[in-house]
């Protein structure tokens, strides 16, 4: 990477965004990492530093933890994120809302500096499209838990300049990830159209009485080597994610095998979100250990 790209803001403090700051300062680079409120971006850094210094204890991040946790910064005022040579955006998935956060980015951010999207569904041109500078737009798709995953999509629109596409796949590596280039902006790109319609068909069998919660999740652990069945990592992701992201999907592709069954979207009309909400699919402590089978919605 290049000096600019060691100086990175990550919008949005959540599950998936705090995850991205930590790779970002387990890298070295330099983060900012926006959230809402204090509240919210001071749990993230909480957590951040808990999931370094079980990496560190295991040999597998060298500096100490406290080093690590220095290199994030972080912010609620959204001014405080201009001059980054990256951009990593990490928010719901719903495109309004990130259309609106590329506006912003747009109107900080040096002319060099990449603005990428963790998006898992929408097409990246939506979000390019809300920018005066689609050329160093670009999508950089990241899976859960992002400290422990090895991969990364990153996806290019026809817009996206062939330096800013090759500066995404270098920060990616640099991050210690195995970047998987996407070269269509298709929706759902590659991870999601193959993971989704399996995730959907699961808790259809659910609904059919086929088999149970646990016994599916089973069944893709011990039959097919996945370290979490699709319950398990519907629950640590959280529910109301896998929603939106299958409405997304649903709605940019009008292919019915993306549409969320109507067993899930009542689990997030309870507000039955997973680990967050100490229970989704299954019920949790409030360590968020797992401590047996939820009751159905």
């Amino acid at each position: 990477m290049s000096v600019v790209d060691t100086d990175v803001v990550v919008i949005g403090a959540g599950l998936m965004g705090h995850g991205i700051a930590q790779c970002a300062a387990q890298a070295g680079c330099r983060v900012r990492l926006w959230g809402m409120s204090r509240e919210e971006v001071e749990s993230a850094l909480a957590r951040i530093g808990a999931s370094v210094a079980k990496l560190h204890a295991k040999g597998r991040v060298a500096d100490p933890p406290a080093a690590v946790v220095a290199r994030i910064e972080p912010v609620t005022e959204f001014e405080r994120c201009a001059g980054a040579g990256i951009y990593v955006e990490s928010v719901v998935e719903k495109l309004d809302v990130k259309q609106e956060i590329f506006r912003r980015l747009d109107a900080l951010a040096p002319a060099p500096a990449l603005l990428a999207s963790n998006t898992s569904t929408i097409p990246i041109s939506r979000l390019a499209a809300a920018t005066s500078h689609p050329d160093r737009c670009l999508g950089m798709h990241f899976t859960s838990p992002v400290p422990l995953m090895p991969v990364a999509e990153v996806i290019r629109t026809a817009a996206t300049s062939d330096d800013a596409f090759a500066r995404g796949v270098a920060f990616v590596r640099a991050l210690g990830k195995e970047p998987i280039a996407v070269h269509k902006d298709l929706p759902g790109f590659v991870f999601n159209r193959v993971n989704l319609p399996s995730t959907v068909e699961a808790i259809r069998l659910v609904e059919l009485g086929v088999a149970s919660v646990e016994d599916i999740d089973k069944a893709m652990r011990l039959g097919f080597g996945r370290p979490m069945g699709p319950f398990e990592t519907a629950d640590m992701v959280g529910l109301d994610t896998g929603y939106y992201a299958l409405c997304s999907l649903h709605a940019e592709s009008g292919d019915d095998k993306f549409r969320p069954p109507d067993l899930l979207r009542r689990q997030v009309e309870a507000g039955h979100l997973g680990r967050k909400t100490g229970r989704g699919w299954y019920q949790y402590d409030a360590a968020g250990e797992r401590i047996g089978m939820a009751p159905p919605p």
